[in-house]
Parts: C-alpha cells; structure tokens; sequence
C-alpha cells in the first residue's frame, strides 16, 4: 500500500476541564474570556491526533496538522502535535479568519487540504469543546466531495479502505470507506504523551503558515459568528450542613433526615 497521508485539523480552545472561576463573561463584547489558564488543543481533536499516529506507526503513513488561528496564536499548544508525532504543522493565520462560522472555516480548510495534494484520510474531532456545532468536519467533507463518517471509536486499514467502528446504543458497527473519506473521532482514545526528547524535536519539525492569499480564498465565501446574546452565569449559592451526632448511625440519621427536608432523596 502507497504511502498514506493523513491530514488531522485541531483547534485551540480554552481548557474546558477549567473551574468556572478561570472564565470571565463579557456580554457587551459576547465573549468568554479565560483568566489564567492557557489554552489547551481541543479534547477532541486530541483523540483525531492519536488514531492518526496509530496508524502512521502501522502503515507508515504522513500526518499534517491543520490549525485555523482564530484569536492569538499559542504556539507551544500547537507544537504538542509536533511533539506527539504529527510530521507537520499548517497555520492558516489571516485577519479574514477570525471568528469564522462553521462552513467558512471548512471552506479555508478545504482549500488548504487541497493545496497540499489532497489526503487519503481526514481525521476531525467530533465537535469542539468552545462553541460544541460539531459542523465543521461534515460541512468539510461535503466541500471536498467525499465520503464523511462520525462519532468513530476506532480506525483501521484494510487493502486500500479504512474500517471504522463506532458505537450504537445496542452495540457497535464498523464501516468500511474506500479513500479518500473524512472520520469524526470521538473520546475513546486517549493522546499520547510525547517524551522531553520528542518534545525538543519539535522544534526541528516544519512549520508553515498560510494566509487568504495563499490559498486562494474567495471573500465573498467568508461569514463571521453572529452571537446575538451571550448570558451571565447563574450565580450560584453555597451552604455546608454538619450531620452531627454521638454515634455513626445517629449521624446518618439526621443526614437522611436533611436530605429528605431539601427533597434531595
């Protein structure tokens, strides 16, 4: 089998495993702002890397990492793709890509894709862990012409097809894609962590960066988010209640007795 190449898009979003305290809400400007936490690859994204290095250990297959710079660039979360295995990282940087909505962005993803030479598989993550559409791998697919699977726990390659599992409420199904097909990985793969050796090496691994112009982007098929409202939180209230008592059954007792009176159970 010819060498495969794979490309795998990831984002950069503000870590969501953050306590609510990190993120500050500014309904004027309609946007989340994190306070202190840097920004982490989307979760999801992660579990497309991985199963694109499984099978880059497999088959010996190229992997490109795709990123869409959607407000400041953080480059040392970009490079853990590098550090993981990914061979290659594209930056598609411009101001005529920020805050794009999801066929735009699949649209600028599509066009990038293309000027590489096209690839035999795409790996997406199931949706993003920001704003959770989960449009864009789909609408990607459609743009580009080709097959799209989602919700994929697992991947394999077989005589020039790719093998998909993916679970269903009574069980599991696999499906099987000639190339070039478009997968939705979803949480069940884990992303390695690279050594401080790979880590260092990233460093030597190329890097480029693409903007409209070199892709040829046509303007006119650019269309921002339009958030109309973007809420403040509800604030929250906190009580503690000690269930006291001389013995372990008499505090048990009374917290039965608590949890009944505020209808918990």
């Amino acid at each position: 089998m010819n060498e495969l190449r794979i490309a795998v898009c990831i984002k950069q979003v503000s870590d969501p495993e953050g306590p609510d305290s990190a993120f500050a809400i500014d309904p004027a400007a309609k946007l989340v702002t994190p306070v202190g936490i840097p920004p982490v690859i989307n979760p999801f994204d992660e579990r497309a890397l991985e199963a694109a290095l499984q099978l880059k250990e497999r088959f010996g297959a190229r992997v490109t990492a795709l990123n869409i710079v959607d407000e400041k660039l953080a480059m040392p979360v970009l490079r853990k793709a590098l550090a993981a295995g990914a061979d290659e990282l594209i930056i598609l940087k411009d101001e005529a890509f920020v805050s794009l909505d999801s066929p735009s962005a699949a649209y600028v993803l599509a066009c990038a894709i293309r000027r590489i030479g096209g690839c035999s598989l795409i790996l997406v993550g199931r949706q993003a862990a920001d704003w959770g559409f989960g449009q864009v791998g789909p609408i990607l697919a459609e743009v580009l012409g080709i097959t799209s699977i989602g919700v994929a726990q697992r991947l394999a390659v077989e005589d020039g097809t790719v093998l998909v599992e993916r679970l269903k409420r009574t069980g599991y199904e696999v499906l099987k894609s000639p190339f070039p097909v478009l997968v939705a990985m979803d949480a069940d793969v884990e992303l390695r962590l690279p050594s401080l050796k790979e880590i260092r090496g990233a460093n030597t691994k190329p890097v480029t960066t693409w903007g409209a112009s070199d892709l040829g982007i046509d303007p006119a098929r650019l269309f921002t988010r339009n958030v109309w409202r973007l809420s403040k939180p509800p604030s929250r209230k906190r009580q503690c209640f000690m269930a006291n008592g001389e013995t372990v059954q008499e505090k048990g007792e009374r917290l039965a007795l608590k949890l009944r009176s505020d209808r918990v159970i």
